[in-house]
């Protein structure tokens, strides 16, 4: 079993969703004691932005490569300006290749990457799950569509909202979003 652990936030050790993601690969690392566990800092060491060179070298493109060799992708994920941020962005299109993680058919798009489970997360400083500002969700709702686009169809979300509201605020987002953690090695994430 190889897991993939990718954190993307630049708040480093007071990052919502790198503690979120960190207890996601411990649950999973006791469920599963003889996994290898990759780790990725999109942050600390980003990649480069796509280019037509980096396009046409996909199939020797090693961030690719450690992506289809995973069998578990954790993504740590807060979500800055209403989506992702550019640094998994980036790591995004180094692994939604055509050909590679998906391909082209006479019905459209077919996923290339079917069987993989990925497990994001995230963080927001707001409430975006209901209420007004819901229609401003950019991050879940692409990260659904993209994976979706590769053949993973039930990314599992981790959620803590409502971080930037007070250390109370912040506090119970995570006790509750620790909590859907706990039973993760066992099976999918608790839903909210």
């Amino acid at each position: 079993m190889n897991i993939l652990h990718l954190d993307s936030s630049i708040q480093g050790e007071t990052s919502v969703s790198r503690a979120l993601s960190a207890a996601v690969v411990e649950q999973l690392r006791a469920a599963h004691p003889g996994a290898a566990v990759g780790y990725r800092d999109l942050a600390a060491a980003p990649l480069p932005h796509l280019d037509l060179a980096g396009l046409a070298t996909a199939a020797e493109n090693p961030v690719l490569r450690q992506f289809l060799d995973s069998d578990i992708v954790v993504i740590g994920l807060p979500m800055y300006n209403f989506g992702v941020p550019s640094q998994l962005k980036s790591w995004i299109d180094h692994v939604v290749v055509a050909g590679h993680t998906f391909r082209y058919g006479a019905e459209g798009p077919e996923g290339l990457a079917r069987g993989k489970r990925v497990i994001v997360a995230q963080s927001r400083g707001g409430v975006y799950s209901e209420g007004p500002a819901a229609a401003a969700e950019h991050a879940e709702s692409y990260l659904r569509a993209v994976f979706g686009l590769i053949g993973i169809a039930e990314p599992e979300f981790v959620t803590a909202e409502g971080v930037a509201f007070g250390p109370e605020a912040r506090e119970a987002a995570m006790s509750a979003a620790f909590a859907r953690i706990e039973p993760i090695g066992a099976g999918r994430v608790v839903a909210a």
